[in-house]
């Protein structure tokens, strides 16, 4: 299992969003290292801490967990989204989309800040400067040092249920 960082500004979608959809479609990626990431990299249960990213400060808000393969992007194909790509059909879609579900919502998210301060974590791409890139690979030390940072137990990451709770 491999484990991502994957970036939303929550006035577009938040984890509440997520935990009231229980499950979505990672739409809108329009980075070819993102998507590339979405479809040669990613498999069902791989955890994903949802960042926000464009907030005050910004943070990781939760966790979720890849729970379907990527596909086609539909928001791709729809001229009003802000995602349309006219050169993309059906056969030849340009953009992919991993769908995901809710884990967790942290009950105290982990700012900016916070994550540059922890040792363990000085490789993170996140933390790099100049990084942008809206979906990160994350590494296993890293993964779990933020897990304990947020009090998240990393076994109840297998649990295909999907929880509504906020994580003490």
């Amino acid at each position: 299992m491999k484990h991502w960082l994957m970036k939303s500004e929550p006035s577009v979608y938040s984890v509440d969003d997520l935990a009231r959809d229980k499950k979505t479609l990672w739409t809108g990626v329009r980075n070819y290292q993102a998507r590339n990431y979405m479809t040669q990299d990613m498999t069902v249960g791989d955890g994903v801490f949802f960042y926000h990213s464009n907030a005050e400060p910004p943070c990781i808000a939760g966790l979720m967990r890849v729970s379907a393969v990527a596909a086609p992007d539909p928001s791709q194909f729809d001229p009003k989204s802000e995602g349309y790509e006219p050169r993309a059909s059906k056969t030849a879609p340009t953009w992919a989309c991993v769908e995901v579900e809710f884990v967790a919502k942290f009950a105290r998210a982990l700012a900016l800040d916070e994550l540059r301060a922890l040792p363990a974590l000085e490789k993170m791409e996140l933390l790099r400067k100049g990084s942008r890139l809206s979906i990160q690979p994350v590494d296993d030390d890293a993964f779990t040092v933020i897990c304990k940072e947020a009090g998240f137990v990393p076994q109840r990451l297998s649990s295909r249920k999907a929880r509504s709770t906020v994580v003490p």
